[in-house]
């Protein structure tokens, strides 16, 4: 059974008879009977009842009518919703984020996205970069503003650089500092408040090399998942932490934040996407990203003062 016999039949009923249905539709008649003939055989029962020129439903025709129309209509809408999507205007798109990184540029990113495709529905995640690379393989997320994809997964992933951010080194406001910048081996005897490194190995073995570069091995007092938890520690006085800039986005209004020496090191903020034909909601919105890249590092520059 295909459409065809589903439509030639409901235009039999709705003209009243084979030979105004073959002339709307513009079908030959015989073409027409077969089909319905076809139908009849399928379903094994008889969809009209001929008398004379007229075909008259069967009690069982009129009701196998009533949902040949429904079909109809269904298939129109699926049509419908299948070009609508083609064209990106309606899917689902799946977007981690890492919140105090991308909170100077994702909330307009993401209204310019909604603006010109209102039928897609945006599904976040706020992760870590861990925690996003999870997502991806649920299935969750369809691209992710995190840090560079790990090397055991940078062969089925591509990604797009946003900014660079140094790093930067936070301490409770009670320490009353003068300078502008401390130098890093001045916190070689500091407790080291840090992210866990299952939740952002990059950054983690970052600042680990930073320390090891200038002449000692980190005191790492506590190992927390999230940047909150981390600046909420130096905050209680439990230590010091050394964190990326865009730190600086969250409150924590008894912290300080000074730049380091040397100030050679730089951790990255990327988008990324698995390598495979991206959705056409994926599509358009890495073409709107690309956009926006020029005013995203804009707006990120602050990062460097």
């Amino acid at each position: 059974m295909e459409l065809r016999h589903l439509r030639y039949f409901t235009a039999v009923v709705q003209w009243k008879g084979y030979r105004e249905a073959s002339r709307h539709l513009y079908v030959a008649q015989p073409s027409i009977s077969e089909a319905v003939s076809d139908l009849e055989s399928e379903l094994g029962i008889k969809l009209f009842s001929r008398e004379g020129r007229a075909a008259r439903l069967t009690p069982e025709g009129q009701v196998f009518y009533e949902e040949a129309l429904k079909t109809l209509a269904q298939a129109e809408r699926s049509i419908a919703t299948a070009q609508r999507a083609a064209k990106g205007e309606i899917g689902r798109l799946g977007i981690g984020f890492m919140g105090f990184a991308t909170c100077s540029f994702l909330p307009d990113l993401l209204r310019k996205y909604k603006a010109r495709y209102p039928g897609v529905s945006l599904r976040l995640v706020e992760d870590v970069p861990s925690g996003q690379d999870l997502a991806f393989d649920r299935g969750e997320i369809d691209i992710g503003f995190t840090r560079p994809p790990s090397a055991d997964r940078q062969a089925s992933y591509e990604w797009r650089l946003l900014f660079r951010e140094p790093l930067v080194v936070a301490l409770p406001k009670t320490r009353k500092v003068k300078a502008k910048r401390i130098r890093i081996a001045d916190l070689s005897g500091e407790r080291i408040v840090t992210f866990q490194r299952a939740s952002s190995p990059e950054v983690f073995d970052t600042i680990i090399r930073a320390c090891n570069d200038s002449g000692f091995s980190p005191r790492l007092h506590n190992e927390l998942n999230n940047m909150h938890s981390v600046l909420s520690t130096v905050e209680a006085e439990e230590g010091v932490a050394i964190v990326s800039a865009s730190a600086r986005n969250l409150r924590a209004d008894n912290v300080s934040f000074f730049r380091l020496l040397p100030d050679d090191v730089r951790v990255d903020i990327v988008a990324t996407w698995r390598k495979k034909e991206p959705t056409v909601a994926l599509k358009f919105f890495l073409a709107l990203l690309d956009e926006e890249l020029p005013s995203i590092r804009q707006r990120t520059r602050y990062l460097e003062r």
